[in-house]
């Protein structure tokens, strides 16, 4: 991928939601939702700070996080769809 973020800005591609009902019903694409999981595939330097320091970032690249449904913004690289967006607008990272 030849993409890196600026300063408090991470990647995240979309994990694919589950197209199988607990039922066993497949469910079609115009049913499903914009899955609200991905993984961080980059992640920017830093937030730069009101003196000028840079704070590192939390995210780092293969976290698997939560965020909200109309966060970020749409990008295609190299015919993948992407998210870009702050570190602010991600609401947890999934453990385990």
């Amino acid at each position: 991928m030849k993409i890196r973020p600026l300063h408090d800005r991470v990647v995240i591609k979309r994990t694919e939601e589950e197209r199988l009902s607990p039922g066993g019903i497949v469910i079609p694409d115009t049913a499903t939702e914009k899955p609200i999981k991905g993984e961080v595939v980059a992640v920017g330097k830093g937030k730069i700070l009101e003196g000028g320091d840079v704070r590192p970032l939390d995210l780092k690249k293969g976290d698997r996080v939560l965020f909200g449904k109309y966060s970020g913004t749409e990008v295609k690289v190299d015919g993948e769809d992407f998210l870009v967006m702050r570190e602010d607008d991600v609401m947890a990272v999934i453990e385990g």
